[in-house]
């Protein structure tokens, strides 16, 4: 009844000019339009800005990261980004001839594009007929905040990092470059997660700088007119001056074993039947060269409490040793360390006492090599993080790095730096650097600086093998294609091909 009542009185009200709509009482327009609204305005064709398809807007305000001292841009162009809308962050560049060349990164600048168009010229979106005099630099000597970006984000959606600065971390070129060779042209740049092509104009202040082995390359994306077999536009990566390029190391440090796979909650009881995938990077003879493996598992019932003071070496219910003393694995192969079940989901399942077992014992029955006390589990199930951890020495201790780690979920008392540190050991891998390759500071703990990537966890008693599927290439030292997470369902009548075969690690050589 007060519904109607109310209905009533406005249409009355309406007759006299009353309860009248108003969608944004008292409100006035930005001036300023987000770069990423800019850019979704362009469908395929030229685009003139006006206040009417800019939403009132007239200006865009932005950061330039342009510079053009290096002489290895696009000529004449001002690049700018914001992130006005949703923190997104986007890129633009703006034809400006010889003028482009008076901004430097950090300027802070205000554009008047209402009037300008919105255009494709040679694969890159522009916005196009903007003088000078419509630009108006506020401040000057900016900071900006340093984007990490993988390759793979950049090659699957171009548009998104075009004109966008962005660091690529860790890449390296493969194969290994020449004694001698330099940077002029287009060069294969591999971070881990995908090849994109490192462009250096011949004209370029440091086309004759040397190729290195592993650094940070910060630079823009520009599109080319290219495109993939998808129609996917193809992009370059130009760095503006030689400063870009940020050494990481020259040594070359291989990785014996890396970790390939493991089961870590069979169907049914786990007891005795989890176990881990290794593949050998070169030929090792375990009685010659002892190895050890340690998994570490973090639920709340896992003692001792708190932060692991014994990191690796902890001991208990939170870490547990398989000492890797006899057995060969020659390079390339997989073996596997776990419980004597050695079957491939559980019991009852498809045998794998073929396969090369290096270490295997009823850890339900018999305590760890060292230390871990036996369990029913190695893995944590309950969501908190579990981890693996391959050494290549028979002696964990406190201090001991690995050689590989992964790591599941990021529950429970994994690290603190007070008041003295105490974590998990790390190594440089896919997933982890011991140290931050963008502040360059030390962080050797998993869940410290940079290091928090995990795998997921999978739902308990269902039978999921954790595929890490990769390429580690042997020469370079490194993971050329990073190890990607699946989770395979597998039966009991599952054959060993379905871990061991296309979808398992590779390695390069």
């Amino acid at each position: 009844m007060k519904k109607v009542i109310l209905y009533s009185f406005c249409v009355l009200a309406g007759l006299a000019g009353g309860c009248k709509k108003d969608n944004y009482p008292g409100a006035v327009l930005s001036p300023y339009i987000a770069i990423y609204d800019v850019r979704n305005l362009y469908k395929g064709s030229d685009v003139t800005l006006t206040p009417d398809n800019m939403g009132g807007a007239e200006d865009i305000t932005a950061m330039v990261v342009s510079d053009h001292s290096g002489s290895n841009l696009p000529e004449g162009l001002l690049v700018v980004q914001d992130a006005r809308r949703l923190s997104q962050l986007r890129g633009i560049s703006i034809p400006l001839g010889a003028d482009a060349a008076t901004f430097v990164p950090g300027d802070s600048v205000t554009i008047k594009v209402s009037g300008a168009v919105l255009k494709k010229v040679n694969g890159i979106l522009e916005i196009t007929g903007i003088k000078k005099e419509a630009i108006t630099r506020v401040s000057s000597g900016n900071s900006i905040a340093l984007n990490r970006v993988p390759a793979s984000k950049i090659l699957t959606n171009p548009d998104a990092y075009e004109s966008v600065l962005s660091v690529i971390v860790k890449g390296g070129f493969d194969p290994l470059p020449k004694a001698g060779e330099t940077l002029a042209g287009s060069k294969i740049l591999n971070d881990g997660f995908g090849n994109i092509t490192l462009r250096t104009d011949e004209k370029a202040a440091f086309a004759g700088q040397a190729m290195v082995a592993n650094a940070n390359y910060t630079g823009i994306s520009f599109n080319t007119t290219a495109t993939d077999s998808t129609g996917v536009a193809v992009p370059e990566f130009r760095i503006r001056t030689g400063n870009d390029i940020k050494l990481l190391g020259t040594t070359i440090s291989v990785a014996p074993v890396v970790i390939s796979g493991f089961m870590s909650d069979v169907k049914g009881s786990d007891g005795n039947y989890e176990y881990v995938q290794l593949l050998a990077t070169q030929d090792i003879d375990f009685s010659k060269t002892p190895y050890a493996v340690v998994v570490t598992n973090n639920a709340n019932a896992s003692t001792p409490s708190g932060y692991p003071s014994k990191g690796w070496a902890t001991g208990d219910m939170r870490t547990f040793k398989f000492s890797l003393t006899s057995g060969k694995a020659a390079k390339g192969t997989f073996f596997y360390v776990g419980g004597s079940g050695k079957t491939i989901n559980g019991s009852g399942s498809t045998s794998m006492a073929s396969s090369n077992w290096i270490r295997a014992f009823n850890y339900t029955t018999t305590n760890g090599d060292d230390f871990g006390t036996k369990t029913g589990g190695l893995f944590a199930n309950s969501g908190n993080a579990s981890g693996v951890a391959v050494f290549n020495s028979n002696i964990v201790t406190v201090d001991s790095e690995p050689v590989d780690v992964l790591f599941v979920a990021t529950g429970g008392s994994l690290y603190t730096a007070s008041p003295v540190p105490a974590g998990y050991k790390i190594t440089n891998t896919d997933f982890y650097d011991k140290i931050d390759p963008i502040t360059l500071k030390t962080q050797p703990y998993y869940q410290n600086g940079s290091n928090t990537l995990s795998l997921s966890y999978y739902t308990a008693d269902v039978g999921y093998w954790n595929n890490m599927a990769g390429e580690y290439n042997v020469t370079l030292g490194k993971w050329t294609k990073a190890r990607t997470q699946t989770g395979i369902v597998l039966s009991k009548t599952s054959a060993i091909s379905e871990i061991e075969g296309d979808a398992a690690t590779k390695l390069k050589f």
